[in-house]
């Protein structure tokens, strides 16, 4: 079995994050938005509710999630920057209900499979032609590896990824003989 990647080109991310948005569909759009932007695993995501993402009393996405891990049964807050929170309010104008899974099937109301949720971002990833192999799990890794780039410490991403050993968080990051390379070539001692 391939493993996927973290999507490394800025340019291939937002038009994966704009490619559900500019066709209309809320959904698919916060489906990936919430992948990429909270390094959840997809069976989180799909585990959200509106009462997880959305104060109703308020009318308002939250500024944080609070949520225990399927995986690990460890509770994690999850704070929503303004990208994703974009995205969730614009999606919670028609579709919004107390109680109700975030990403869920039209006909049915229940939460999305994992396999669809797979279709969806495949479906993406192929029509907009990215280069590397693309799943569910490489928006999650997508986060690690340009919160990496950005400067954030592997020790804190790997908090964030709830991994038990840095060499997990490691190959999440996708390190490539070029970052290596890099180090290389960045360091200087002399003034």
């Amino acid at each position: 079995m391939a493993m996927t990647e973290p999507i490394r080109n800025k340019e291939h991310v937002l038009k994966l994050t704009a490619f559900y948005l500019l066709r209309g569909q809320f959904r698919n759009h916060c489906l990936i938005m919430l992948g990429i932007y909270t390094a959840l695993r997809i069976s989180d995501i799909l585990r959200l509710t509106w009462d997880d993402v959305y104060d109703f009393s308020c009318g308002r996405v939250r500024k944080s999630i609070l949520l225990t891990e399927k995986k690990t049964g460890k509770t994690q807050r999850v704070a929503l920057n303004e990208r994703v929170a974009a995205a969730l309010a614009l999606y919670a104008k028609e579709a919004a209900v107390e109680g109700r899974c975030v990403i869920t099937n039209a006909r049915t109301a229940k939460a999305i499979c994992r396999i669809q949720a797979y279709r969806i971002v495949r479906a993406a990833a192929r029509i907009l032609r990215l280069p590397c192999r693309v799943s569910c799990h490489s928006l999650r890794k997508t986060f690690g590896y340009h919160a990496w780039k950005s400067g954030v410490s592997p020790a804190v991403i790997m908090e964030i990824y709830n991994h038990s050993s840095f060499a997990v968080t490691r190959r999440y990051l996708g390190v490539t003989q070029d970052d290596k390379d890099a180090a290389y070539l960045r360091l200087d001692f002399s003034a």
